[in-house]
């Protein structure tokens, strides 16, 4: 394929976005001057154009070195060339963000550019002072870090770390994705982080595979194609639930749709809808075609490429237009917006209905993040099941119902009631922290995953490193070892009960959006390490035999009845400026609440406990048992030797010491 064949794609793609950009601008009403600040016309067509390459440049940088890190060998001349492109789109992201910086500067200060010394301290106060300032500034160094690290890194595991700073740099703007109502301000922010990180590995992936092709071995653009094939479809799956999530959000109800904005989304939803079209045909006939006919299919599928860019093109102009658009919710809720109540100032969504048994059926606050992470986790794991015995393999229907069930129960602790009411009723909050610690990892760890993935994905020949072996090199890390073992895992398990809530990191995770998802994270991966050196499956360095397992065990229940204990006996509210701000008129009081909380800590965190050790006390008879069938079936085969060559020595011991 010729250099200008292989550029027509990512230039179509930008010019398709810039028409549908500016079309979108024109319709959605956003190019019209404001009646109130208008910063003029180059701010704003400047601005969103600006936005636009900088969504662009992001997916590009973010793409290549996903692709790179997944699909690529480190071998040959395609991996250099990957980490160029990701350096050339990471700089040319870092320009667009600068840029943007600016002209969201000039958008929300209203000032005109002069050379002075009062603009250089407004535009400083802006960035460091500002949330807004403060996140694009951010997102500006993470792009400049990330173009001098794509030049400097070849190490795999240092790239792993650059891509994971390069996704993190879409984080601080989609922190400022508020939602335009009273509520739904965290959905809004999760659905936009989730949009952006799941377009950008899509879209990047795809431009990074058509700048690839001039180095891509005959017959391997076949196998590159269908490792990104398969993370397309999953981003696909992202970016539209998470695009859904988003406009229903914003759009508030059906009537919305017939509105500027709403005819928009209905233009980026059908943008969407074409290009998982374009997913299927291309995963159902052209990977294996690219594989097997790769000459006679090539010039068909690279304009299929470039169609397909070219559609990118459209929904992203188009998302960069809606950025910039009124949404319909905004005037609908701008008298509710006059007179907040308390649980409105501190956490952005009104006080919920008083909690009831009933509640816990009928109240639901689905986080589109854990939601995603259940569904595919049920997914996949059923995926390797079928796998397995579609090859005559067995594989424990106890494990995939215990794993399942543990998946169900999570998307409920994340989704249902106690994610609505966690934020305003401390015992809840403990509730949903104990399940997530001790109830879910014991119905997740007899799953086996790591064992059932190591079976069921395919082993790659080719020098390149996909979910089997990043999955290897973790469990054999030595960074694993120290965590898995038994007396490290049960020290976090415990210590960490203490430490999270006598410290400010209590408040983080209460109070950030951030803190809770890494609170939820750091509790789950705990408390699976401890139940796993317990009771696993997978194999794990240096278990403990099974008395001193109940040693820890027991040493565990009595750590949860000194933490339960000292909750209850505290005469001092946790978080005072938070549950005791909340102004509710339902429920016990602030310090009866925190009673409950501590009781809760106590008994949900035993119960779990005593099933373990009953677990442990039955691995342990088994365990005995079959050590006994084994000896029984060791003296069949010979005779019994090894009680015979007992008999022998303490014979010859006998005749010893009566010679002496």
């Amino acid at each position: 394929m010729s250099r200008i064949t292989r550029a027509s794609g990512p230039a179509l793609l930008v010019l398709v976005a810039f028409v549908a950009l500016l079309a979108a601008l024109q319709f959605g009403g956003a190019a019209d001057a404001p009646l109130v600040v208008d910063p003029g016309a180059v701010v704003r067509f400047g601005l969103p154009m600006a936005k636009m390459m900088n969504n662009i440049g992001a997916a590009v940088a973010i793409g290549t070195l996903f692709l790179t890190c997944f699909a690529l060998s480190r071998d040959k001349p395609e991996f250099d060339r990957a980490m160029d492109i990701a350096a050339g789109a990471a700089g040319f992201w870092a320009v667009a963000s600068a840029v943007t910086t600016f002209f969201t500067f000039l958008s929300v200060a209203n000032v005109a550019v002069t050379f002075d010394d009062q603009f250089g301290r407004t535009l400083a106060f802006f960035l460091t002072d500002t949330e807004l300032g403060n996140a694009w500034l951010a997102t500006t160094l993470v792009a400049a870090a990330v173009t001098v690290l794509c030049f400097a890194v070849r190490n795999i595991w240092a790239l792993v770390g650059v891509t994971v700073l390069a996704g993190g740099g879409l984080i601080p703007i989609a922190m400022q994705g508020h939602a335009a109502g009273a509520s739904g301000h965290d959905a809004a922010v999760t659905d936009l982080a989730l949009h952006l990180l799941g377009a950008a590995v899509w879209l990047g992936g795809l431009v990074a595979l058509v700048l690839l092709r001039g180095t891509l071995e005959r017959g391997r653009i076949g196998v590159v194609l269908a490792r990104y094939s398969t993370v397309a479809i999953v981003c696909f799956v992202v970016v539209a639930a998470s695009g859904v999530g988003s406009a229903a959000i914003r759009l508030g109800d059906w009537s919305a749709l017939t509105t500027g904005y709403g005819v928009l989304v209905l233009v980026k939803t059908l943008s969407l809808v074409a290009l998982g079209i374009f997913g299927v045909v291309q995963r159902r006939w052209l990977v294996g075609r690219m594989s097997t006919h790769p000459t006679a299919t090539a010039r068909f599928f690279w304009w299929f490429v470039t169609a397909e860019l070219a559609f990118m093109g459209l929904a992203s102009g188009v998302a960069a237009a809606l950025a910039r658009t009124a949404t319909p919710v905004e005037e609908v809720v701008a008298t509710d917006l006059a007179s907040p109540t308390p649980a409105e100032i501190l956490t952005e969504e009104p006080l919920p209905a008083e909690l009831t048994p009933m509640s816990y059926l009928t109240q639901w606050n689905v986080d589109l993040l854990w939601a995603l992470v259940c569904a595919f986790g049920i997914f996949f794991y059923v995926a390797g099941v079928v796998r397995l015995h579609r090859r005559g393999d067995a594989w424990s229907l106890g494990r995939t119902v215990s794993w399942v069930s543990g998946m169900v129960v999570l998307f409920y602790v994340t989704c249902g009631a106690p994610n609505v009411y966690q934020d305003y009723l401390f015992s809840t909050h403990m509730l949903a922290h104990m399940v997530l610690g001790m109830v879910i990892p014991v119905l997740l760890v007899p799953g086996a995953p790591v064992t059932l993935a190591l079976r069921a994905i395919r082993k790659r020949t080719d020098g390149t490193r996909g979910p089997r072996e990043w999955i290897m090199i973790l469990v054999h890390s030595t960074y694993a070892h120290v965590i898995s073992n038994p007396i490290v895992a049960a020290v976090l398990f415990a210590g960490s009960l203490f430490v999270f809530y006598y410290t400010s990191l209590f408040s983080w995770a209460t109070t950030t959006h951030l803190g809770h998802y890494w609170m939820i994270v750091h509790f789950l991966i705990v408390g699976y390490l401890f139940v796993q050196s317990m009771i696993g499956i997978d194999p794990v360095k240096g278990r403990l035999p099974f008395p001193m397992r109940l040693l820890v065990l027991l040493a565990t229940m009595a750590f949860h009845a000194f933490f339960g204990l000292s909750i209850m006996t505290s005469t001092s509210l946790f978080l005072a400026d938070w549950y005791g701000a909340m102004g509710r008129t339902w429920g016990a009081t602030p310090m009866a609440d925190q009673y409950a909380a501590g009781g809760i800590a106590w008994s949900v965190g035993e119960i779990p406990t005593v099933a373990l050790a009953i677990t442990v006390a039955i691995m342990w008879s088994r365990s005995d048992s079959r050590e006994a069938k084994r000896k029984d079936r060791q003296a069949d085969r010979d005779g019994d030797a090894e009680l015979d060559a007992y008999n022998e020595q303490l014979s010859a011991l006998a005749r010893s010491d009566r010679r002496s």
